[in-house]
């Protein structure tokens, strides 16, 4: 029993010699203090991971700070997440999977090539102008794909559902549409105006701001939406919501909100555990978006 103990010691002494070595002074363990207060694997983890995540920011160019807030972001990795389902649309094409695995590491998608759409413009590395080119379609197709998937979710939510709502309604005879979708009865009576934006974190405009502060891109379309739509949807007894999710998958703080209200209802009418409910809208978003940004890219090299 002494030997097996010893050998105990030396593999925990092992252990936190390797934990200490990759945490900050502060965080260090000794065998002592792990014996006399036990800490979960999980949490251990989390430390090491959060201090080299902390140092590969430190260390990377504004436009990679800019994506891995994002790819950091609550659901933004739904995606990897998912058992492939060709039945249920849960799946990527394996061409589709490795360009979308090298451009969400912030590997070179580019292949040194320009724009097949619009060859004025080269290609960059971290696929900005691929995902926000307007020659080609594929900007209108990945937004109307996402359109569709919430629609579907929302009907199973038992909602009451319009699509592209409010063209040649207002008194100038606008036909601008505040509602990608147009909910009846949502917002305590209320009918609710969604307008779905993708906005790119990498746009050289912006990029100051989203490589230091999460989320400041997607406050930011969410503030012009409200700008561009309240009047409109106050005049229609609509309230405006924006719901805004950046290309790599992070959503904004009014999308998640009410994201999170239509999992609930889908777990009350699914009978589903609302964890579940909302694993399975999230992912079923995040393939929705990817598969859509890899084809963006494909298209184009």
């Amino acid at each position: 029993m002494g030997a097996i103990q010893a050998l105990r010691d030396i593999h925990l002494t092992n252990a936190i010699d390797h934990f200490n070595s990759h945490v900050s002074p502060i965080e260090k363990l000794s065998v002592n203090s792990i014996i006399s207060s036990p800490v979960s694997q999980k949490l251990l983890s989390s430390k090491v991971n959060d201090l080299c995540f902390q140092d590969l920011f430190d260390r990377s160019s504004p436009a990679n700070k800019a994506r891995l807030l994002s790819v950091s972001a609550p659901h933004a990795t739904s995606w990897l997440s998912v058992i492939p389902s060709t039945s249920q649309g849960l799946h990527l094409h394996p061409i589709e999977f490795r360009v979308a695995v090298k451009w969400w590491l912030g590997l070179d998608t580019s292949q040194g090539s320009q724009c097949a759409f619009c060859p004025a413009h080269s290609l960059d590395p971290l696929g900005h102008h691929a995902l926000t080119c307007k020659c080609g379609g594929d900007a209108v197709l990945r937004h109307n794909a996402l359109r569709d998937t919430l629609v579907h979710f929302l009907h199973r939510a038992h909602a009451s559902v319009q699509v592209e709502v409010g063209a040649g309604l207002f008194p100038d005879h606008s036909q601008s549409r505040p509602a990608d979708i147009l909910l009846q009865n949502w917002n305590l009576g209320r009918p609710v105006a969604l307008d779905i934006s993708v906005v790119s974190p990498l746009n050289p405009s912006t990029l100051a701001e989203a490589g230091a502060t999460f989320g400041a891109v997607l406050e930011a379309t969410e503030s012009r939406k409200h700008q561009a739509n309240d009047e409109k949807c106050s005049a229609l007894g609509w309230v405006s919501t924006p719901l805004a999710v950046d290309s790599y998958g992070a959503w904004g703080k009014e999308a998640t909100l009410f994201l999170a209200q239509v999992a609930a209802r889908l777990a009350i009418h699914k009978s589903l555990p609302k964890s579940q409910a909302s694993f399975d809208l999230f992912s079923n978003l995040s393939i929705c978006l990817i598969r859509a940004n890899a084809r963006a890219i494909l298209r184009r090299v």
